[in-house]
């Protein structure tokens, strides 16, 4: 009997986008299908320009095809609201980008607190919870008062992968994860992630041009002028 095949999380459907800069018209997407499926580990990779993050924005929801259609756990994005959008996102999406995009006033705990204050059903003690147990799995226990610029590059992302993770997404993008971090520093991130990946469940979606990134995923999608090569 031929094993079953999962549905897929997410989708994207003969989709381009494109971009108006003063009169000129400039494709950055060119007619991409392609299905993602739950518990994914998979690379966007490809050179600058080729279309990558203009991708990971589509899958997000923050940005909208300008033709095809963009689709989440069987939601299609097109005809949405922005307030629809944004509810979708902070429903089911986890966002990890290379500046970290960490509120500096706030420290470790309330940054990974903030996803799930938007959201309802989260009272305070399930929150403290599901904060301290992902900020031990990810390495900082005892740093959870410790502001941004008390941490490490390193650290950062760690609490960014937390915030991420805590409310249990369908999936998390990840925008160049490793850009402003050491190779040894952005292998420990990849490690950590990938152990999140198995552990969890939780499907990893990621651009990047770096060679460990790749290395890393179990899917390459290699992308060149808005297409897939």
């Amino acid at each position: 009997m031929a094993e079953e095949k999962s549905a897929p999380l997410a989708e994207l459907r003969e989709v381009k986008k494109h971009y108006q800069l003063g009169k000129v018209t400039v494709p950055a997407v060119r007619g991409v299908t392609l299905e993602v499926t739950p518990g994914e580990f998979l690379a966007l990779a490809g050179p600058s320009g080729s279309g990558k993050t203009t991708l990971l924005n589509l899958l997000g929801f923050l940005d909208t095809p300008t033709e095809g259609e963009v689709v989440l756990d069987g939601t299609v994005s097109n005809g949405l609201s922005a307030a629809e959008l944004a509810l979708l996102r902070r429903q089911k999406i986890g966002f990890v980008f290379q500046s970290f995009n960490l509120i500096p006033v706030l420290d470790a705990y309330e940054n990974v607190e903030l996803p799930l204050l938007l959201l309802d059903g989260w009272p305070v003690e399930r929150r403290k919870e599901a904060i301290m147990q992902l900020l031990g799995e990810v390495g900082l226990q005892g740093m959870e008062h410790r502001r941004p610029g008390e941490l490490s590059g390193g650290q950062q992302q760690r609490v960014a992968v937390a915030r991420a993770l805590v409310k249990n997404p369908a999936f998390v993008l990840a925008d160049e994860p490793t850009a402003n971090l050491d190779s040894k520093t952005g292998e420990g991130i990849l490690q950590l992630m990938k152990q999140m990946n198995k552990e969890h469940g939780t499907t990893f979606i990621f651009s990047t041009h770096d060679k460990q990134v790749m290395d890393f995923a179990d899917r390459l999608v290699n992308l060149l002028d808005g297409k897939i090569v």
